[in-house]
């Protein structure tokens, strides 16, 4: 860290020699200065050193975008706690096993919370079981295990917790807040047309509880979930699935010491018997100082993680996170005509031999979802290109996928909701309630029919319904032909039904199972490649050109999602009003030209 420094103060004060600026400036070329230098600074990897991943820090698809005030929190603050991408993630710890210096691998759980998605969950998982293999020890600590946490935990060889923790193994559920009876109580009016008897996007805005269709196959999925889950965990404890599932449907919760008793883990301990045991395993001796331990980030750059040979043949990784909506997007979404022109820019740069489109989305737009998959299917007529789904691949998410030459998706991906809806609101009843009114004129029946002032009337709600027709016919079509299946099959399993990887595998919606990585195998055998490295886009802003993008007045959109590490933490109430804010803004993504949208049938918080 004192190089660090000094190589700050050399730049800074070469900078200040050779330019006439004034105070504001000179703050300015200060920052810029940190932001240069730190890029210079490369951890070392001592002997004897464990590789510690803090089960609090969301592991995301690809690396969050920060602005220049959190990233330079970030590099001066004790512990980096934004989100980690995966294939930094699994990389360091594949690239660890083989490493000498690292002789061990820890899964922190002290700092609470756990809020990687259950997809991203299992990938990471396959990396720990190859680190497992090379006989290196890995240690798993937690003071209260949930089950999603269980899911990397159980791959240690040495599962832990706190004599007064916990182990939750309740089951999967999924619940949704329904504001159709808020909504009408304040007289705003929602009309919904819809193709598919489990299209049921729209419920939350028009009913005060599940569908019966809803239900179903809410239950089916999360069945196929915990399915997963229970086969995964008793494989690695080596015990009974029943024995799991009767803890389930008896007591839901463990103690420390029933766990122990029932071998969901292995012993009880405190923190400090923990430390103990990592400065034993990193021969740390003195008893004030900590064990030697270095973050994935950290190892990452250490080891020059993923950089490769660019003189060999790329593939390009792209990744489509968030809802699909018309434009641009903001950085929480995917912006049909964005991604669109990140696609195009691929399939002509002669560079790029095949593509891999990673996608993590709900749906959303169907006007956007058929531009970006318009370019998908132009990229498969020059080079590969592969989908790898993400926690959840469905609606709009499966539109742009459809047409790859192959879809990789893993067992608890959700995907599928082949089904399209048109959300139609109005205002009169608020409107009456308050005194206020509209008039107008026009030329034609059909003049105002994008009107809030009343509901549709029924040759409205005809003509839209024709159009969501359309849309739904076509999406069953691109699917039949993508796919290969018969348009009669692809009607039996569209009806905007949600299917988990495994059941989409069965329905022939996806070809194989498994993460980002095997996509990318695929992708380079399918190029007929030896020899390959992987650029991930769109390519994440250093520190420099943020801060230098903020001095020249471009306004950087920020993560809304970078406290999520803060949400895992959150009381139940604050939690509850985190997500109503989310159900809310998420209405700001419904801005297709003709209102007909591709989406989830819900947003499906799974706990």
């Amino acid at each position: 860290m004192r190089s660090f420094f000094k190589s700050v103060l050399a730049s800074f004060t070469a900078l200040v020699l050779f330019s006439g600026l004034g105070i504001v400036s000179l703050t300015a070329v200060f920052i810029l200065s940190i932001a240069s230098a730190s890029k210079d600074v490369r951890p070392e990897v001592e002997n004897n050193t464990v590789l510690t991943i803090d089960l609090s820090i969301p592991i995301q698809d690809a690396q969050a975008d920060v602005n220049p005030g959190e990233a330079l929190q970030q590099l001066f603050a004790d512990r980096d706690t934004s989100s980690i991408s995966l294939r930094m993630v699994t990389g360091a710890i594949e690239q660890a096993a083989e490493d000498p210096n690292i002789v061990g691998l820890y899964l922190d759980g002290t700092n609470g919370g756990f809020a990687t998605g259950l997809a991203n969950a299992l990938e990471v998982r396959r990396a720990i079981d190859t680190f497992r293999a090379s006989g290196k020890p890995i240690i798993a600590y937690n003071r209260d295990w949930s089950e999603r946490a269980l899911v990397l935990g159980t791959a240690a060889t040495e599962l832990a917790i706190d004599p007064l923790g916990s182990v939750e193994l309740n089951g999967l559920r999924s619940e949704s807040l329904f504001l159709g009876g808020t909504l009408e109580k304040y007289g705003v009016g929602v009309q919904v047309v819809r193709v598919g008897d489990y299209k049921s996007a729209a419920e939350p805005l028009t009913r005060k509880n599940f569908s019966p269709e809803n239900r179903e196959q809410t239950t089916a999925l999360l069945n196929d979930l915990w399915g997963t889950f229970v086969e995964t965990i008793a494989a690695d404890r080596q015990i009974d699935a029943t024995a799991i599932q009767a803890i389930a449907d008896n007591t839901g919760m463990l103690m420390a010491e029933e766990a122990v008793s029932q071998k969901i883990v292995d012993r009880v301990a405190y923190t400090d018997e923990i430390e103990a045991r990592l400065k034993e395993l990193t021969e740390i001796t003195e008893l004030d100082e900590p064990f030697r331990d270095i973050s994935p980030k950290a190892y990452a750059k250490a080891i020059q993680l993923h950089e490769s040979d660019r003189d060999a043949d790329e593939i390009a990784v792209v990744y489509a996170q968030g809802a699909i909506v018309s434009g641009e997007g903001d950085g929480d979404q995917i912006g049909g005509d964005r991604l669109a022109k990140e696609l195009r820019d691929l399939r002509f740069d002669d560079d790029v031999k095949a593509v891999v489109l990673r996608v993590n989305s709900p749906g959303g737009s169907a006007a956007a979802s058929e531009v970006i998959k318009r370019e998908v299917a132009l990229i498969s007529e020059t080079k590969p290109i592969v989908v790898s789904m993400g926690n959840v691949a469905a609606s709009g998410g499966y539109w742009i996928s459809m047409v790859a030459d192959e879809i990789v998706a893993e067992p608890n991906t959700i995907t599928g909701s082949i089904g399209v809806f048109g959300l139609l609101f109005n205002l009169e009843q608020l409107a009456t309630n308050n005194d206020a009114a509209w008039d107008g004129v026009q030329t034609a029946p059909f003049a105002n029919l994008d009107t809030v002032s009343r509901p549709k009337n029924a040759a409205e709600l005809a003509l839209i319904q024709k159009f969501i027709d359309r849309i739904y016919s076509q999406f069953v079509s691109e699917v039949a032909k993508g796919r290969d299946l018969p348009e009669a099959k692809v009607r039996e399993i569209a009806r905007g039904r949600v299917w988990s990887g495994t059941a989409a595998l069965d329905n022939g919606l996806v070809d194989r199972l498994g993460g980002l990585e095997m996509a990318i195998a695929s992708a380079a055998e399918r190029a007929q490649l030896e020899t390959w490295y992987v650029e991930e886009y769109p390519r994440t802003k250093t520190l420099e050109e943020k801060i230098i993008e903020r001095l020249e007045g471009i306004r950087l959109g920020g993560n809304r999602h970078s406290d999520s590490n803060a949400s895992a933490n959150a009381s139940a109430i604050e939690r509850e009003w985190q997500r109503l804010q989310t159900e809310l803004s998420d209405l700001a993504s419904f801005n297709d030209p003709i209102g007909a949208y591709t989406r989830l049938p819900q947003s499906f918080e799974i706990d």
